[in-house]
């Protein structure tokens, strides 16, 4: 029998008491993606304290060779989830820990490292994210379908015809995300057929990132018990619009929780402080960069480009800039001010990572006094490229290559990352982007083979 601190015996108690059987001790690989040990409830104590081992050689992007001494997960309380979906499971987000230190490549870690360099400064960083994916079904040919049959639609965002067919599993995710505490207030049929979107409340970007994570998982696992799937690949079809994770971004006062991005008084008419034009300043200078990280995959440059899905415009940004409550800027100010919103995000987002990337290039910009010039409140899309250039407006990457140069060249991403994530990081994505470039596709095929 083991012996535990008063915290840890009540936590314990607490969980058998709900009848959980195990608990998950989890963290993630460069993807985001859960990985995890399952351990009994009477040996919740020694997990708490680090004693499940993983190879990180044995993971994608988890900097070790297969000789280095294993990692260690470290729970954090705080995180505790029971599964929804199988309450005998306890879900803990955790910090990787190497030879009883702070394992420097691990997401959570990075995050960490950034929020307190905010804390420093006085700053708490809140983020909501608008979390969007498709349900499918497959058929016995093996091509994939929409849930309903009636979801035909050439624009169908908002479609409530689509939305009631898929009230089964849509009611299960919400329900399961609001017993969690996570207080969702509007879930819709989003641009492309099968395509949703759950919104829901924002909270400190450590909590948001451990939630995200685990969404992503409870979506999977909710819709595999209909008989379907869940996928959040950036852009799984050609003609239709890809899916995002707006990030929705602000500072508060570390001790009053006052939102330092309000202005009512705002000279520029967005509702934005001078402090959010700062940290919008930043970002922008470091875009690029945090393209490769917010967009880390090969698909998602197929999202960020200007038309492209039936029902007219993508509704991704492709150029750096920002503007009012406008959807066609990378980054926008949403009605009512308050807030920073970055569009370029996608839904395979690794958010511990990603988030760490965008808060350290506005917290630059806050410590350099940055100024991003006037928002921009006109359609970009309907800027030619020799207009864009005119006015100094760079596009975002177009390739996964080109934001990981970018990534590269940038010395914030070493900064952020540390050498170790950031060399694995560099290493991982270009050899991603090299098999993707050396791949002869579907497309090649049908144009060249028989053509030349």
């Amino acid at each position: 029998m083991e012996t535990l601190s008063p915290q840890l015996q009540t936590l314990k108690d607490t969980l058998a008491d709900q009848g959980v059987k195990y608990a998950l001790a989890s963290f993630v690989d460069i993807h985001g993606m859960c990985k995890a040990k399952a351990v009994p409830i009477a040996h919740l104590g020694q997990m708490m304290h680090g004693s499940e081992l993983f190879t990180g050689a044995a993971l994608d992007g988890v900097p070790q060779e297969v000789s280095d001494e294993e990692v260690a997960a470290h729970p954090d309380p705080n995180s505790m989830t029971i599964l929804p979906w199988n309450p005998e499971f306890a879900w803990f987000a955790s910090d990787l820990y190497l030879k009883g230190k702070p394992f420097d490549a691990c997401c959570r870690g990075i995050l960490k490292t950034v929020l307190a360099q905010a804390a420093e400064m006085g700053f708490m960083f809140n983020l909501g994210i608008e979390t969007e994916f498709f349900i499918l079904k497959e058929s016995e040919d093996g091509r994939v379908h929409p849930v309903s049959d009636r979801d035909i639609l050439a624009k169908p965002c908002y479609d409530l015809q689509g939305l009631l067919d898929n009230y089964a599993w849509v009611d299960e995710i919400v329900e399961s995300m609001n017993r969690l505490g996570w207080d969702v207030y509007s879930f819709d049929h989003e641009d492309g057929n099968g395509q949703f979107e759950t919104d829901f409340a924002y909270c400190d970007a450590l909590k948001m990132a451990d939630r995200l994570t685990f969404f992503r998982l409870m979506v999977k696992e909710i819709a595999r018990k209909y008989g379907y799937f869940a996928t959040f690949m950036p852009k799984p079809f050609a003609n239709r619009t890809g899916s995002g994770a707006h990030y929705n971004m602000s500072l508060a006062d570390l001790e009053t929780g006052e939102n330092l991005f309000v202005d009512p008084d705002d000279a520029r008419r967005c509702g934005l402080s001078s402090l959010g034009y700062q940290f919008i300043a930043g970002v922008l200078r470091h875009a690029s960069a945090i393209c490769a990280v917010i967009a880390p995959t090969v698909n998602s440059y197929k999202r960020l480009v200007a038309r492209g899905s039936m029902s007219g415009f993508t509704w991704a940004p492709v150029y750096v800039c920002y503007g009012n409550n406008n959807r066609t800027n990378m980054l926008r100010i949403p009605l009512g001010g308050g807030r920073v919103e970055c569009r370029a995000a996608d839904i395979s987002t690794n958010l511990y990572l990603g988030a760490a990337m965008i808060l350290a290039a506005g917290l630059e910009g806050i410590r350099e006094g940055l100024d991003p010039g006037e928002p921009h409140t006109e359609n970009m899309y309907n800027y030619s490229l020799e207009e864009l250039n005119a006015k100094g407006i760079k596009m975002l990457p177009r390739t996964l290559g080109e934001a990981i140069e970018a990534f590269a060249a940038d010395p914030l991403s070493k900064a952020v990352m540390g050498p170790l994530m950031y060399d694995a990081y560099v290493n991982f994505k270009t050899q991603e982007w090299q098999e993707y470039h050396n791949h002869v596709s579907d497309w090649e095929i049908q144009r060249y083979l028989k053509f030349f």
